[in-house]
């Protein structure tokens, strides 16, 4: 088989697709028939010197690909197909990749070094292939083993730390790896690829160092390799080295008192005099302090000021240093930096982390940036302008806002008057500045505002002017737009200064998102995004009017998108994104209007219009489409009512669609949220479409292919159709049930360390408890009595989630109120259950001493009840 592999491996290449495909289905066949044989032979032709590069690389390649996976469902199924293989069979696979690591190939050692991580991220932590962290150190023991050998070790190692937890290694074999990699760093020993792979080795490993950083010596060590390397004569060791010093920073923080000194000069020299790929690693050091100060900062004892850990106050320590260093990367722009938002260089960097200083010192930073803003913002080089701009913008976020309001009222006028500037740049910058003092300055709802009713009328001049300039500066000023806009949300009725200038500012934008010079979509994107702010924060009572004659506007648009000649995949495209954006700018106009009595009528006479638009968007068949279009009918749905009844029939086929696309599951996730909607709109009209509903929603449960995401809110769904349907919820309600029991089993085992699964837990048992309360509401008035079997389980779950004391506070809201509703709907059914749950008196007790009075609230109601069960 040897022989063939190779050739396969070749063919698999060919610039023939005729060859290519059928090499292809061969390595497929070779795979499926037999797959230990296959991964062997892929390792012996990864391992043979002898064979072409080109064979052995796609074999590496194929290898790794049959461990590894970025879907989840389809890892898991790989480390099974791994596991099933025999032990003697996996050793010759793991010797041959050990032995290809002393290969001549640098591609070779490379794939193998990926190929060994991959395997080890599988048994290490089953406590399997012990022997690995041994025979890869032997390589960095020995005198006599060649560069190669110790460069590719090295990879290996840091591969390796990459994957598997530090919790997978015992501290011996811990210690020995960092010493290996440290030693790998010294320069008198070693070449330059030995040493960049040991300091990328280390930048992985610094993880399992926390025993190390605890002792002294291990740890100056450790801190005195990491800063002579990151003085190396190469580049990239040195680049290398600044991300380890950024990596020491956050995880190691509280460690670092000892060597700032040092860290300040060597950050300082970088930022002033390296390579730029060095400086920003340099920059971005001092970003990880600000973001651990910050984070302390949160959690400080306002009493005593005491933070855990101690908060050491280095940005506040090196202010008059770091503040200088940091405005003079901001004259370090590039000439066309404002054209394309994935520039990353020191001036955006610079103003990055000046950014999160102000946010660290608050109002110390002030006097430290004034004067180069005073210095610099009416130079004659552009450059000197918008850093001065640049840095104004960065600092309107931290400091008080008794410290901007003078400089930010004095600034205003200057700014509007930049938007004028030769330089496009500087307009550029100042247009994101505006949205930034729009942002952070502008809230008339808590009586301040840098906007009043002198200077709107000239600030909206000045952006009407704006949108129409290059659109870069143009997306800028939507942006500035949209916060204008936001800052008029929570205002009283009739009190938002932008209603006289409204029908204009609705017609810019609507121009600015039919111009056709902005190359992608982002501009037409951001000017829909500030439509849909403006109609949102508006007072209905004022302008209702003009939405009612904005909703034709839109339809219209929306209509001609279907007649748009579509001949590519990015005709296609183009059509779904401007079809996303309308169907995202009616669903506002829908729950502006339908918000209130007097205006519901004007959805209401255009809903078979806006329906049937809708139908036909679904027919185009786009996801991002599906998404917007879902979420607007869910609006519609809710604006008519039971009226909704009449559209059900042409758009259920859609409602299925969306509940079985597990692989845009953001659809899937939105559709179960529009079932709701449907719901509430028709309660007990929905029951015609309930089986195939219940059906597909227990289907998503079931499937391991669904985002795990999606399935809190089929629970929630289950309680919005049982409330909707009452007693006829009883042919379902074995499943539903029996589904939540074993959700319920799920939190009982999530690891308290891992917060994304924390996170999804607290989801989860929210959603669970919101189930049993919609579905013990809809049998309250009718056949309580289903429930009774369910109700043990249902107070143990309240009684497991009692207990932890990380929960959520919406996770305690929902599960006292499932009590009350336990005891509401079963009545003296549950006096006995009650009786033997005891612990429910403690956890109401603890409730209502919260400061949340929805809480409160809610606790009084649920004592209310078991109270009415526990006298009858």
């Amino acid at each position: 088989m040897a022989l063939e592999i190779t050739q396969f491996l070749l063919s698999a290449q060919s610039p023939d697709a005729n060859v290519r495909t059928e090499a292809e289905a061969n390595l497929t066949r070779f795979q499926e028939q037999n797959l230990p044989s296959f991964l062997l032979s892929l390792s012996v032709e990864l391992a043979n010197d002898e064979k072409p590069i080109e064979s052995r690389r796609l074999a590496g390649i194929v290898l790794k690909n049959s461990l590894d996976a970025k879907d989840a469902v389809r890892k898991e199924h790989l480390v099974q197909k791994w596991m099933e293989i025999d032990i003697s069979i996996k050793s010759q696979i793991k010797d041959l990749l050990l032995r290809t690591l002393g290969s001549a190939a640098t591609e070779a050692r490379h794939t193998s070094a990926q190929v060994i991580a991959k395997i080890a991220s599988i048994e290490i932590p089953k406590k399997q292939w012990p022997e690995l962290i041994a025979s890869l150190l032997t390589n960095m023991t020995h005198q006599d083993r060649p560069p190669s050998l110790k460069q590719a070790t090295l990879e290996t190692l840091g591969y390796v730390c990459e994957e598997i937890s530090h919790e997978d290694l015992v501290q011996d074999e811990v210690n020995s790896v960092l010493t290996a990699v440290v030693q790998g760093m010294n320069l008198a020993e070693h070449s330059p690829e030995v040493r960049l792979a040991a300091t990328k080795a280390l930048y992985n490993a610094l993880d399992f160092a926390q025993t190390n950083f605890e002792n002294d010596m291990e740890r100056s060590y450790i801190m005195k390799m990491v800063c002579e390397t990151a003085i190396s004569k190469e580049v990239e060791i040195r680049q290398v080295a600044f991300e380890c010093l950024v990596s020491i920073a956050s995880t190691y923080y509280e460690k670092l008192e000892p060597y700032m000194q040092a860290l300040f000069e060597l950050t300082s020299n970088a930022v002033k005099g390296d390579e730029e790929a060095v400086a920003l690693q340099a920059i971005e050091f001092w970003s990880s302090i600000c973001d651990e100060e910050i984070e302390l900062q949160e959690y400080e004892n306002p009493e005593s000021g005491d933070s855990e850990p101690p908060n050491s106050h280095f940005i506040e320590k090196a202010l008059s240093s770091l503040v200088p260093m940091l405005l003079e990367t901001l004259l370090k722009q590039e000439e066309d930096q404002d054209q394309d938002d994935s520039i990353w260089n020191l001036s955006m960097a610079g103003g990055t982390c000046l950014g999160l200083v102000a946010r660290t010192v608050g109002d110390a930073i002030v006097p430290l940036v004034m004067p180069f803003i005073e210095a610099n913002i009416s130079k004659q080089d552009w450059h000197c302008r918008e850093a001065a701009t640049y840095a104004f913008g960065s600092i309107l976020e931290g400091p008080t806002i008794d410290k901007l309001t003078p400089l930010v009222h004095a600034g205003l006028d200057f700014m509007l008057k930049a938007m004028k500037d030769e330089n496009n740049h500087v307009r550029d910058t100042t247009a994101w500045t505006l949205g930034r003092i729009f942002e952070l300055l502008h809230c008339p709802a808590s009586g301040f505002s840098v906007i009043s009713s002198e200077n709107i009328r000239q600030v909206l001049s000045v952006l009407m002017e704006s949108i129409n300039d290059t659109p870069n500066v143009a997306e800028k000023v939507c942006g500035a737009i949209y916060y204008l806009a936001q800052g008029y949300e929570d205002t009283v009725p009739s009190s938002s200064l932008l209603t006289p200038f409204l029908t204009e500012i609705i017609t810019y934008l609507i121009r600015t998102a039919d111009r056709t010079d902005g190359g992608d979509s982002k501009l037409r994107s951001s000017a829909y995004e500030t439509l849909n702010e403006v109609i949102r924060c508006s007072t209905v009572a004022e302008t209702s009017r003009i939405i009612e004659h904005l909703l034709p506007v839109i339809m219209n648009k929306l209509e001609q998108t279907l007649q748009l000649q579509i001949v590519s995949t990015d005709d296609r495209e183009k059509q779904g994104d401007l079809q996303a954006s309308l169907c995202g700018v009616l669903q506002v106009i829908i729950q502006k209007l339908s918000s209130t009595d007097e205006t519901k009528h004007i959805i209401l006479q255009e809903a078979d219009k806006i329906m049937t638009l809708f139908l036909r968007v679904f027919a185009c068949r786009s996801s991002t489409v599906h998404e917007e279009a879902m979420l607007a009918i869910g609006a519609l749905a809710y604006a008519c009512g039971p009226n909704f009844e009449n559209y059900m029939r042409e758009f259920y086929p859609y409602l299925e669609m969306g509940l079985q696309n597990f692989e845009e599951y953001q659809v899937c996730s939105i559709t179960v949220g529009v079932v709701g909607d449907i719901c509430r709109a028709l309660d007990d009209k929905v029951l015609q479409f309930c089986d195939g509903i219940m059906k597909h929603l227990l289907n998503d449960l079931g499937s391991n292919e669904l985002h795990r995401s999606v399935k809190p809110p089929i629970f929630s769904c289950f309680g919005d159709i049982a409330l909707a349907i009452g007693e006829h919820f009883e042919r379902y309600v074995s499943y539903a049930v029996t589904a939540m029991q074993q959700a319920s089993q799920i939190c009982a085992q999530i690891d308290v360390n891992d917060e994304e699964f924390m996170e999804y837990g607290n989801q989860l048992r929210r959603s669970i408890f919101e189930a049993y309360s919609g579905i013990l509401q809809g049998f309250k008035n009718s056949k309580p009595e289903v429930m009774s079997p369910y109700a043990p389980h249902l107070l143990q779950f309240i009684e497991l989630v009692f207990l932890d004391r990380q929960r959520d506070e919406s996770v305690t809201k929902a599960a006292v109120a499932v009590m009350g509703d336990l005891a509401d709907a079963l009545g003296p059914n549950t006096k006995l259950l009650f009786r033997n749950c005891a612990f429910y008196i403690e956890f109401l007790g603890e409730c209502l001493q919260s400061d949340d009075e929805q809480l409160k609230e809610t606790a009084t109601w649920t004592q209310g009840m078991i109270g009415r069960v526990m006298v009858s």
